[in-house]
């Protein structure tokens, strides 16, 4: 920890956001103490998402068991970002082999929907809900997948906590309800939306109790029949049934063709830290992007919270998220050239870019070619697990198949109508995502597995995470309730380009000098509510073995261990 910047940040955060916390230890701005154990630990942002994770650790699983375990659970009490309907990516690092293995879990377009059905249909994007954003659903098979090379446990102990919920009830939480109330009033005139996901056509209120008794037996489904179950049994069936009925495009064939992938997980150096990130069809490589801009500057410094640190931080997030419109997509359809963009060559260039004031728009390097729940889990073995999970926009596209108790994904909102781009439609081609896990490590092996929910907020709270720990001194905690900043506007990989240099959210608690400072330098300030991430994370000292875990304040969730 540097006792210097932080004493430099701290003057840059408005006195009156710090005494509201009145905290004994810690930095001011902290929510909470790290939470400290050996046993085993999770991080999710629902409070029984978290208690299940342990049980299965307790219950003699390992880190994976109670990866599955809680994001079961998390599909049932936060559906609002999460669901079997949605696509899956995992880091894993298995502590007997000393490696990271990556697992993309993302579904592909249906093969019978076509470019040219989109414009007989004079549509220039793809709409966010209804039958035609949908995409084949990889959480499942992804859950499988992981269950088949780390399990321990069966998978009927693995989803019992889960189908025991969603049978009995459980009331539901702050956000969470908020949310669910937002997307009702969306979805609820779509196929079997209001039947199964509302009350009488609303979210439930707060403390309210919530059942899902199709969900409790579409998992049940999956005890006894596995991810055969799902993609070419009756619930197959079922999904293809009735997409076929409301105006849907994806099969019965589609499912059955669907299978995760184990991937390479791309690392970049940071000041002696290794962040880890899966390539595309993902966006996590901009987080490297960024990073590796960041690199050439003397950060600390600067202190938290400094008006020059924020600038330099928009700018190489501009720069990154050029490259992530036009070059990040599908592997199968598209080589996007990871070495280069991470490279340090590369970003010596983009760094010659930036200068004292907001960038209206900049160039790719190159010639032109949501919401989520993210969990993290440690065993006692050294074993953790960055999994994110995701339907995509709010709950999803609206279309809920009939009796399963479960949304499905409008990801296919994320492609490029306009032909002959990386990330252009095509048939049996899995969409950009948005979704990312990530890891960092250092010399003597695994140290945190984190990542913070939410869109195009994820590579860039990535990045100030890293930046937040490595250049600042932040505990892990205090890295995530630190004020933050959100840049908006990025030209994106559905087409659109940035030509007014986009917005800057600003969460409270930074100083008025630093806002001018940043509006004199041409930035457009704004202060939204809400779209600033969810954040979970779980640190482990190699030495010791002590886990320490950290969690979103802005969510609903916990860190807890034992």
């Amino acid at each position: 920890m540097n006792p210097t910047s932080i004493a430099l940040g701290l003057a840059l955060l408005v006195p009156t956001a710090l005494a509201a916390q009145d905290r004994i230890t810690g930095a001011p701005f902290a929510t909470r103490s790290e939470v400290l154990a050996t046993g085993g630990m999770a991080a999710t942002s629902q409070p029984l998402a978290t208690q299940a994770a342990l049980e299965i650790l307790r219950a003699g699983g390992n880190a994976v068991d109670a990866a599955i375990a809680a994001n079961a659970v998390l599909g049932l009490t936060e559906p609002t970002g999460s669901g079997i309907g949605g696509d899956l990516f995992a880091i894993v690092w298995d502590a007997e082999e000393g490696r990271l293995f990556g697992l993309n879990g993302s579904g592909r377009s249906p093969r019978s929907l076509t470019l040219e059905e989109f414009e007989r249909r004079g549509l220039k994007s793809i709409p966010p809900h209804g039958p035609l954003p949908v995409s084949v659903p990889g959480c499942v098979d992804g859950w499988f997948t992981l269950h088949e090379r780390f399990g321990e446990l069966p998978m009927e102990r693995i989803l019992a906590p889960a189908i025991g919920y969603a049978r009995e009830g459980f009331p539901v939480t702050q956000t969470i309800a908020y949310y669910w109330q937002a997307s009702a009033r969306i979805l609820h005139p779509y196929p079997g939306f209001r039947e199964q996901m509302t009350i009488d056509g609303r979210g439930p209120e707060e403390g309210e109790i919530w059942r899902n008794e199709n969900l409790a037996r579409t998992y049940e489904v999956l005890v006894a029949g596995g991810r055969d179950a799902f993609y070419e049994g009756d619930i197959a069936r079922t999904i293809a049934a009735f997409m076929a009925e409301n105006d849907g495009f994806l099969t019965y064939e589609d499912l059955a063709a669907h299978h995760s992938e184990w991937v390479e997980p791309v690392g970049v150096d940071y000041r002696g830290h290794t962040l880890w990130e899966l390539p595309p069809n993902g966006q996590g490589i901009a987080a490297q992007q960024i990073l590796q801009v960041l690199e050439g500057y003397d950060i600390a410094a600067m202190g938290l919270g400094s008006a020059q640190y924020l600038h330099l931080f928009v700018e190489a997030k501009k720069l990154a998220f050029e490259d992530r419109a036009r070059l990040y997509a599908d592997p199968d359809f598209f080589e996007t050239p990871i070495a280069r963009l991470v490279s340090d060559e590369y970003a010596a260039e983009r760094r010659a870019l930036i200068g004292e004031r907001a960038s209206k728009h900049l160039p790719s390097g190159f010639p032109d070619q949501g919401d989520t729940v993210y969990l993290c889990t440690a065993d006692a073995a050294g074993n953790m697990v960055s999994l994110i999970q995701s339907n995509y926009r709010g709950m999803g596209s609206g279309m809920t198949p009939t009796g399963l108790g479960f949304v499905l994904q409008d990801r296919g909102e994320l492609f490029d109508l306009t032909p002959g781009r990386a990330n252009s439609y095509a048939p049996g081609k899995r969409p950009f995502h948005t979704i990312i896990p990530a890891f960092l490590t250092r010399a003597d092996g695994a140290r945190m597995a984190f990542g913070v929910m939410g869109g195009a907020t994820q590579p860039q709270m990535h990045a100030q995470i890293v930046v937040d720990l490595v250049d600042f001194g932040l505990g892990l905690q205090e890295a995530g309730d630190t004020p933050r900043l959100i840049h908006s506007g990025s030209s994106q990989p559905t087409g659109e380009r940035m030509e007014d240099g986009g917005v800057v959210n600003l969460e409270s608690g930074f100083a008025p000098e630093v806002v001018r400072e940043l509006m004199h330098r041409g930035h457009r300030i704004e202060w939204a509510r809400g779209p600033y991430g969810g954040y979970q994370a779980i640190w482990r000292d190699p030495q010791t073995g002590v886990l320490r875990g950290a969690s979103e304040s802005r969510k609903d969730g916990h860190a807890a261990g034992f």
